[in-house]
């Protein structure tokens, strides 16, 4: 039965990927557009997998603001669920390689999607002033703070680069709190356990001008705090 959600799946990322490509190419991949074919993406990899989500904390969302969206990572799962539950036109920040890709590089530019070129200072510079005119597009930026996907569920160290972005693009730092996604696709694995439940927690925003430069450590402590603590009380 995983073999048969995988190959689902796969056939629905490529298929919806290649629609993507496709409307670009025509010129009517606008950012409404493409949030259509992101959203369908995501709930049906959700239908696939019978996942049932849970969210609670939508109050906290206010209308027609974006936000730098900072989450921890338990599963690749993670993504479809954040893109379903959250009402915003959620983008996520992507390798500078893929916007080289010939065809793929034009579809993700048009869906708004926002490079990051690590180790290189100056091209990172070019990549905050996007990610700044795509905030004032009104597009919210997804960020995993840890980096990478936890193999037990339990919030790894943060990386700075999000707290970065988020103070110098001057958007509020939305913590959401996902949980029970990594019983559906661990890190690391390729089984997947369908008829889960996964929550997500929406807190607080937290805005990073109330900290300024100097006590960058202490913004980063509020957003693990306010993802954490969710996270403990599901666990227990």
């Amino acid at each position: 039965m995983s073999a048969t959600v995988i190959f689902r799946t796969v056939f629905s990322t490529i298929r919806l990927s290649g629609l993507t490509v496709y409307e670009a190419r025509r010129g009517r991949l606008d950012p409404g557009r493409a949030d259509e074919i992101i959203r369908r993406w995501a709930h049906v990899l959700l239908e696939h997998a019978k996942v049932e989500v849970e969210v609670e904390g939508i109050s906290n969302l206010n209308p027609g603001e974006a936000y730098v969206v900072m989450s921890n990572h338990q599963s690749l799962y993670d993504i479809p669920v954040l893109l379903d539950s959250l009402p915003l036109t959620l983008r996520m920040v992507a390798k500078a390689e893929l916007f080289r890709v010939p065809l793929w590089a034009h579809a993700m530019q048009a869906s708004g999607f926002v490079p990051v070129h690590r180790g290189n200072h100056m091209r990172a510079r070019q990549d905050l002033k996007q990610a700044q005119r795509a905030i004032q597009r009104g597009f919210s930026i997804w960020i995993a703070p840890e980096g990478t996907r936890s193999p037990d569920g339990s919030l790894l160290p943060f990386k700075m680069g999000g707290f970065h972005l988020a103070s110098a693009v001057n958007a509020r730092i939305l913590p959401v709190t996902v949980s029970g996604s990594r019983l559906v696709l661990p890190a690391k694995s390729l089984r997947i356990s369908r008829g889960r439940k996964i929550s997500v927690h929406v807190g607080t925003p937290i805005d990073p001008r109330g900290f300024g430069r100097h006590r960058r450590q202490e913004l980063v402590d509020a957003v693990r705090e306010a993802i954490a603590t969710p996270l403990a009380a599901r666990d227990h």
